[in-house]
Formats: C-alpha cells, sequence, structure tokens
C-alpha cells in the first residue's frame, strides 16, 4: 500500500510547478518595446563650398545725375554757372539766342489773334442769318454756308493754339534749368559758342547717393543676386575702413564671347566721394557634391538606400549613387541633407523604423 500512496504525492508536486511556471510566464507583458539597436553612424558631406574672392575695380559716381542739351540751337548767349557750383531745382543754368525764336512766336500770337476775330464774327453772321431763316428771309443754303465758314474757322484757331504752343515752347528750350538740385560737375560749352540741338553744354549731379559700376564677367552672374552686399574698398587710402554696398542692377548674359557685364552697386551716403577710384569683392559660390560612406549604401528590392538616423530612429530613404570617390559615394536625394547621420555599421540588423543606439 505505500507505493500506491506515494502516486498522488508525486502528482501534486508536478501540478504545482506547472502553476508557478504559468504564473511567471503571464507575468511577462506582450507590449514591451524591443531592445535599440546598436549602431554607428557618419555625417552626410557636402553642400556649398566658397571660392576666393575676387576683386574689380570702379569709379564712385552720383545715382542722380544727368548730361543737359538744349533742345534748340544757337549761340550761347549767357551761362549762370561755374564748375562746382551748387544749384537748385529750377535754377537757371545757361541760354542760347536764336534769332528766329521770339519773331516765330510774335507770328503765332498775332495769327491767333486774328482768326479768333473771324471765328467770332462768323458766329456773329451765323446767329443773325439763323433768326432771319426762321422767318423764312435767308434760304437753307446760305445758312449751311455760314456754318460751313464758321466751322472751319474754329478749326483753324485750335490749329493756330497749338503753332503758337509749339513756339512759345521753344522759345522756353533757349532757357536751360537744373531739373534737379546738385552740383555743377562739368561744364562742356564756352560763352558765346554756337551750341546745336542735342549737343551736351554741362553735367549735373545730385549729392543725394552714390554708386559704382564694375564689369564681370558671364559665369559670375550666377554668383550675385539684387540686394547682395558686397564689399567695396577705396583705392587711394587702403587705410580707411571697407564699406558694404548692396547690389541694385544685374546685366543679362549676352551671346558674345568673353563679353563683360556691368554690376550696379549702391554705396552708403557720405562714404565714397565721386570720381574715386573704389574695388567691389565678389566671392563665388558653388553647390558641392554630396557624399555618404559608401558601406552605408544598401540595395534591396526598391533600389539604392541609406539609413537616416534622427531623434534615435532609423529611416530608409532613398538615393541615386552617381559615382565613387575613395570609400565614399556621391549621392542624389531629395530626403538628405548636408550634416544628416547615416548608418554605416550595424545595418543588417535594422528595419524601417527601429530605435537604435548611436554608439
Amino acid at each position: 500500500m505505500k507505493p500506491h500512496a506515494s502516486f498522488p504525492a508525486t502528482a501534486v508536486v508536478i501540478a504545482f510547478a506547472l502553476i508557478v511556471a504559468g504564473c511567471k510566464a503571464g507575468d511577462v507583458s506582450s507590449d514591451a518595446a524591443p531592445d535599440p539597436v546598436s549602431v554607428r553612424v557618419a555625417d552626410v558631406t557636402g553642400g556649398e563650398s566658397v571660392g576666393l574672392p575676387l576683386r574689380f575695380s570702379g569709379i564712385v559716381r552720383a545715382t542722380q545725375r544727368a548730361t543737359l542739351t538744349f533742345q534748340v540751337s544757337g549761340r550761347l548767349s549767357e551761362r549762370s554757372v561755374e564748375l562746382g557750383q551748387l544749384v537748385a531745382a529750377g535754377d537757371v543754368l545757361a541760354r542760347v539766342y536764336n534769332p528766329a525764336l521770339a519773331p516765330a512766336r510774335d507770328s503765332a500770337r498775332a495769327r491767333l489773334a486774328e482768326l479768333n476775330t473771324q471765328y467770332e464774327q462768323a458766329q456773329r453772321e451765323w446767329l443773325r442769318s439763323n433768326r432771319l431763316h426762321e422767318r423764312g428771309v435767308v434760304s437753307e443754303q446760305s445758312l449751311e454756308q455760314l456754318a460751313a465758314r464758321r466751322d472751319g474757322l474754329k478749326a483753324s484757331v485750335a490749329t493756330a493754339r497749338a503753332a503758337l504752343a509749339e513756339a512759345t515752347q521753344l522759345l522756353d528750350e533757349s532757357t536751360l534749368r537744373a531739373p534737379f538740385a546738385g552740383r555743377v560737375e562739368a561744364l562742356l560749352v564756352e560763352p558765346d559758342e554756337f551750341v546745336a540741338a542735342g549737343q551736351p553744354v554741362m553735367r549735373l549731379s545730385s549729392p543725394e547717393g552714390r554708386e559704382v559700376e564694375v564689369r564681370v564677367p558671364a559665369y559670375l552672374l550666377g554668383h550675385v543676386e539684387l540686394g547682395q552686399a558686397l564689399s567695396v574698398w577705396s583705392v587711394q587710402d587702403r587705410s580707411r575702413p571697407v564699406q558694404t554696398g548692396s547690389v541694385v542692377e544685374i546685366a543679362q548674359a549676352g551671346a558674345i564671347r568673353g563679353e563683360l557685364h556691368p554690376v550696379l552697386v549702391s554705396l552708403p551716403v557720405n562714404t565714397l566721394e565721386p570720381g574715386e577710384p573704389v574695388e567691389v569683392g565678389i566671392t563665388p559660390t558653388r553647390a558641392s557634391a554630396m557624399t555618404v560612406p559608401l558601406v552605408s549604401v544598401m540595395r534591396t528590392a526598391d533600389g539604392m538606400g541609406v539609413f537616416r538616423v534622427r531623434d534615435a530612429q532609423a529611416d530608409r530613404v532613398p538615393v541615386t549613387v552617381d559615382r565613387i570617390i575613395g570609400e565614399r559615394a556621391v549621392v542624389r536625394s531629395d530626403h538628405l541633407q548636408p550634416g544628416d547621420q547615416v548608418v554605416f555599421a550595424g545595418m543588417t540588423r535594422l528595419t524601417d523604423g527601429d530605435r537604435v543606439e548611436v554608439r
């Protein structure tokens, strides 16, 4: 009976062991986060590279300037300013004498007065005839002839008025006035000399602003933009501080090989004087190739790609390999930029979206 009594005790022990094992297995949560994958990463290199600074020579000039001319020819009878003199807008600078201008204006004025008198008379005649026509004294044909003569004179008055305005304007053009306030920069004709219409007489510049124009080769046009700040150095005095100008105009590239193209730079007020030689600095920049370690590039069924690490998470991003330089691959990708980190060791254990630990 003793062997038969030992069987239940053994069964109780086995059952208890199974219950304990089941309790321990149930204590492990199925939602526990997996351990991060240990990887090693490297930076994506590339971006903009800065070339050597280049200097281009130019001459400072006034932003607002004008070469003044007469619109009529004649003898320079009067010059009211001297070289370097300051003038205000509207000041008389010079006059030319043309013997035909004043008589032409007077003749146009007299012709206009004559036609005005004839028109007024024709208007009165038509009014009288119109009243007689209503009484049946004047025929319809006579009234129409008077109306036609009146309307013709009215048109002649308008023509004479325009001729008078033209003659007056030509006479006014014999007086040269300052279009803006500034300084007389150059006198190109002396008194009593004959001046042809359109011939430069003097140059005027405003002290309000300064600018410099430099000419650069076509390949540099892509390295400057409107509003860009450029350094400007004085050539006469190298000890003067560097000024900062702003690009205000950029020429378009032409089809002539080797042609230089103007770039206009605005200068700060009260820094450099007109006529002063300066140098403008332009530093070309170019986009260098983006590279990653060659071992970080992997081929899958979806094509080439790398694992990019951000916020301790690895994401697979597609890349296009252009060429291989030593131990690095030149790649193109819309999802990578210089400074990103890519995995180059530990990739075989990674899947897209895994958490990682960077070693």
